[in-house]
């Protein structure tokens, strides 16, 4: 069910979304002010979170912050019934995403539009945050509980409401989807790039960010511990690079939308049997959602600062 850390500092929640290993992660971080999870995931998987918390002693009553990376509902829509379950729970998020998770109405309008009569089966219910049991914060803030002190920063790119949290003491940076994503059996870094906030320029900066922070290892949502920061980050780095060009190489050429997907999903394909076995590259490749990252990057390119 969860895999504990080597440094014991947190614990990493295998949330087997839809029955698939390795998809999403939570992460419980244990003080002396409680306990902390960092994006609890979708409420979908509630009781596998539960069930972890039990593991360690725990339950639901026992936790005191819910510390959002971004308010995509894979990270965040079960915040809302665990701060019903348990006023003393507050819901730390970026400024830009609070007003979403105290009113999730427009949030829960774009999801269906992408998943329709699935939403349900894949997120669960989705419930408002009381506005009491919000914090919200621009990035820079250091904060305690209990000995633990973590630096937030502010790393947009994926998102324009994405945090990092970083853990001062362990060195560790839970980064969300700012890292990509990397699965423990295939260590090849993808980019995740879904409309409408993606940006090349801003998810460049959000890693210099993080860098700056000297981590010793991040923590992906999508999935776990990542032991080199430097070599991950560059990874990514070059992936960013490559799928946008990708896409500007798509939209350049002639045909309709859908083929232009096509050429942009073929030259995925073919950049990522490059790096991992060509049996597994469309599977893993459906992990980061190739026709999401393809509006995120088609919708980059065609806004007027772009195409004038």
């Amino acid at each position: 069910m969860y895999m504990e850390s080597s440094a014991g500092t947190y614990t990493i929640v295998d949330l087997e979304h839809m029955g698939r290993p390795e998809s999403i992660a939570a992460c419980i971080l244990e003080s002396s002010d409680g306990f902390l999870v960092v994006d609890p995931g979708p409420a979908s998987t509630l009781p596998a979170l539960e069930r972890a918390l039990a593991a360690l002693g725990a339950g639901v009553a026992d936790l005191r912050a819910v510390l959002l990376t971004h308010i995509h509902l894979d990270h965040a829509a079960a915040s809302g019934t665990l701060a019903r379950e348990n006023p003393g729970i507050t819901v730390y998020v970026h400024e830009r995403g609070a007003g979403h998770m105290a009113d999730p109405a427009k949030l829960l309008q774009s999801a269906t539009r992408l998943y329709g009569h699935r939403m349900h089966e894949l997120w669960g219910t989705m419930e408002p945050v009381p506005a009491d049991q919000l914090r919200a914060l621009a990035g820079g803030e250091r904060l305690t509980f209990g000995e633990r002190r973590l630096t937030v920063a502010y790393t947009p790119g994926h998102a324009w409401h994405h945090l990092t949290w970083f853990d001062e003491a362990s060195g560790t940076a839970f980064v969300g989807d700012t890292a990509g994503l990397r699965t423990p059996g295939l260590p090849v870094v993808l980019p995740v790039t879904p409309p409408p906030d993606f940006d090349l320029e801003a998810w460049l900066a959000s890693i210099d960010r993080i860098l700056l922070l000297k981590p010793t290892q991040l923590v992906l949502t999508h999935f776990g511990p990542s032991p080199d920061p430097a070599g991950h980050l560059a990874s990514l780095r070059e992936g960013l690079l490559d799928w946008t060009d990708l896409a500007r190489l798509a939209l350049a050429e002639e045909g309709d939308d859908g083929a232009k997907l096509a050429r942009f999903v073929d030259g995925l394909v073919e950049w990522t049997r490059s790096r991992v076995p060509a049996e597994q590259a469309e599977r893993y490749l459906d992990g980061a959602g190739p026709e999401s990252c393809w509006r995120g990057l088609k919708r980059y390119w065609e806004r007027p600062a772009k195409s004038g």
